[in-house]
């Protein structure tokens, strides 16, 4: 497996993260996978949006499943950008992506969209919660999956095991030799994350792992000369 740098959020760290001129962003600076993160709106809409409530990231305030498209869409999510729906980064970048789910709603939207799009080599689904994976992987034969993990102990390794992730994604701050020997052994794939310094780099291409998730693009072209 060649060594991947996926762009979190688009290319968060300098661009208005999740949104469109952030993924065309990612996708132009040659990010080998374009990683983003799904909610519902208050009428099924699939939106591209990390947290649950749209405070953080724009000027809005509230939970985003109160909101219809239509209200969501009148929103600044940065820079004067839109809040966009899954298909339209789809149709916006040529990079294969990353889809990270937070429930069983969200998961059962997006498998929708896999089977009309006939997404299953382009995305792949990512979560930290088991649930999420299971349904999506009951839903949408063949998916790849790969789960989330920020406090973890080498059990993750069991639990990507029993929701039949193929991926282990892993925040690297305490990513450890024993976890990473445990994964390989289960035969799981690794992704750090967020890998957004000279050291996280060396650090996760020391562990050998297959690939790092950052906010800045000047990681992809630095990572081919990091071993």
């Amino acid at each position: 497996m060649t060594f991947l740098t996926i762009g979190h959020r688009g290319v968060m760290g300098v661009e208005p993260e999740n949104t469109l001129r952030s993924f065309v962003r990612a996708d132009r600076e040659g990010m080998d996978v374009i990683e983003l993160d799904l909610h519902l709106s208050k009428d099924g809409a699939l939106v591209v949006m990390h947290d649950a409530e749209v405070d953080r990231t724009t000027d809005g305030s509230g939970q985003v499943c109160d909101f219809t498209l239509a209200e969501l869409r009148e929103l600044d999510a940065g820079d004067g950008e839109r809040i966009p729906v899954f298909e339209e980064v789809l149709d916006a970048v040529k990079a294969p992506l990353q889809a990270e789910i937070k429930d069983v709603a969200a998961a059962q939207a997006l498998a929708e969209i896999m089977h009309r799009r006939d997404l299953v080599d382009r995305v792949e689904v990512l979560s930290f919660h088991d649930a999420a994976l299971a349904e999506i992987t009951r839903l949408v034969p063949g998916v790849r999956t790969a789960l989330v993990a920020s406090r973890y102990g080498t059990d993750v390794v069991d639990r990507a095991v029993a929701v039949g992730a193929e991926t282990l994604v892993l925040n690297i701050r305490r990513l450890t030799l024993e976890t990473v020997e445990r994964a390989r052994a289960a035969g799981l794939h690794i992704v750090g994350w967020v890998v957004n310094t000279q050291d996280h780099l060396r650090l996760v291409r020391a562990l050998g792992l297959d690939g790092a998730t950052t906010d800045y693009p000047e990681i992809k072209r630095t990572s081919r000369f990091t071993a």
